[in-house]
Order: structure tokens, then sequence, then C-alpha cells
């Protein structure tokens, strides 16, 4: 199992637990990752408002969310043309319990294809559609609705072919984009649980999240909810 790491190199507060991860996880590799306010880095990429695809997002992509999808991409392409089967990406706000690392690898090993995408989530909201394999407490499932968030995923070499091929153009942040498994054909499975952590408030913050103000928040979080509605009709089926 490879693993590659996402980290800008210029976030210094981020540093230590990207170089503690190189030390956690198997074979390990540092990526850089795409800066979403550089606009000679993300030059080449295409966006569309929200409307590429049913249900509409309804936001509009922050620069920090273009860059997080392409950093995704870059990992996606680094599997593809190393020839690796599948690869461990993680985001560098995360922390594991390295013996609940290993069982979700062990797991993985025994079921994993080229073709899979295996989400090891911090945030165990998951409710399954099937259970293709059990450790103790430990499942790796087919879950009904994909959760958010990709701080650390296995990722198959058919699964990041299909996924590059699918994100030419881009209209809404990876993970939600990722959820739609009706326009990208790729199931998403998960391992609940798994011990992970996100420690993105420890380490300087989230480089993603922004404040808004009060007067537009409510109106933020009636969409928001109205569009995960419209996500939860369109289940995985086991």
């Amino acid at each position: 199992m490879h693993s590659l790491i996402i980290h800008m190199s210029a976030s210094t507060a981020r540093r230590p637990n990207a170089e503690r991860l190189l030390r956690d996880l198997p074979e390990a590799e540092l990526v850089e990752a795409v800066n979403g306010r550089d606009s000679a880095q993300i030059a080449d990429v295409v966006t569309a408002p929200g409307d590429l695809w049913r249900p509409r997002y309804p936001f509009a992509l922050r620069p920090a969310e273009i860059g997080v999808f392409l950093s995704h991409r870059k990992c996606w392409r680094r599997i593809v043309d190393a020839g690796w089967d599948y690869a461990l990406i993680v985001e560098d706000d995360l922390a594991v319990d390295p013996g609940g690392l290993a069982r979700a690898l062990d797991l993985i090993e025994a079921q994993a294809t080229p073709e899979m995408y295996i989400r090891l989530p911090v945030k165990q909201r998951e409710t399954p559609a099937a259970v293709l394999a059990q450790d103790g407490d430990m499942r790796f499932i087919l879950p009904k609705v994909i959760g958010l968030q990709c701080i650390c995923q296995v990722v198959g070499r058919g699964a990041a072919e299909r996924l590059l091929r699918a994100t030419e153009t881009i209209d809404r942040p990876v993970d939600t984009f990722l959820q739609m498994h009706w326009v990208t054909h790729q199931p998403i499975h998960a391992i609940l649980p798994n011990g992970n952590r996100e420690i993105a408030q420890q380490i300087g913050g989230s480089t993603i999240q922004q404040k808004t103000r009060a007067s537009g928040k409510l109106a933020r979080e009636f969409n928001r909810a109205v569009y995960r509605a419209q996500v939860a009709l369109r289940p995985q089926r086991g």
C-alpha cells in the first residue's frame, strides 16, 4: 500500500503533522497541495456555476475548494501514472490510530479491487446499504448516503481513472461531487469505525471554511439542507 499526503509546503503550522503522517502511513510521500488562491496554479481548471448535474449545487465554489479538488485530482493522476492497484490518500489534518488503521488496511487488502473507492471517515454517520466484511465492531460497508469530507480514503486505479474523466470540469467541492454516484458511476464504500480523527483546529484551523455574515447564514443553512435532502433521495443500493 502506498500513501499520498496532501500538504502545502507553505503551511508551516501543518508541517509537523504531515511529517508524523509520513512516519505513520505505509510507503508514504507528500503531494504538494494546489493553492486555489494562486491564479497561476488553477489557470487550466474549468469551472461551472453548480449546474453541471442535478441536483444543482447552490453555492459558488471558493478558491480553497478548487484547490482541494485539484489536489485530489493530482493524487488520482499519481495513482494512474504509477500503475498502483490502489493507494491511501489523506489530507494533512488527519491523525490516525495505528491499531485501527492496521485493522482497516487488513480489511481493505482482503476486499479491495482497483475499481473501488473506500472512505475511512472521521465522522461515524453513515448507515449501511450492505456490509461486505467485519472485524469485531469495524465494518466494511456500502453506505446508503455517502458522507462528506475527503480526509482519508483508499482509491483504486480504475476508480481514479473514472473520476479523472468525470471531473475535467468541476462545479462543486470534491466531497460533494463524490456523493453523486449516479453521475460518477463510482460506488463509494466506507470502513467504520476506524479510529481516525481530524485535528485541523489544533494545527491552524480549516483551510476551507470561512465566516459567513449572520444575515446570510440562515439562507445558506436552508439551501444546504434542501441540497442534502435531494442527495438523500438517491441512495446507494446493496
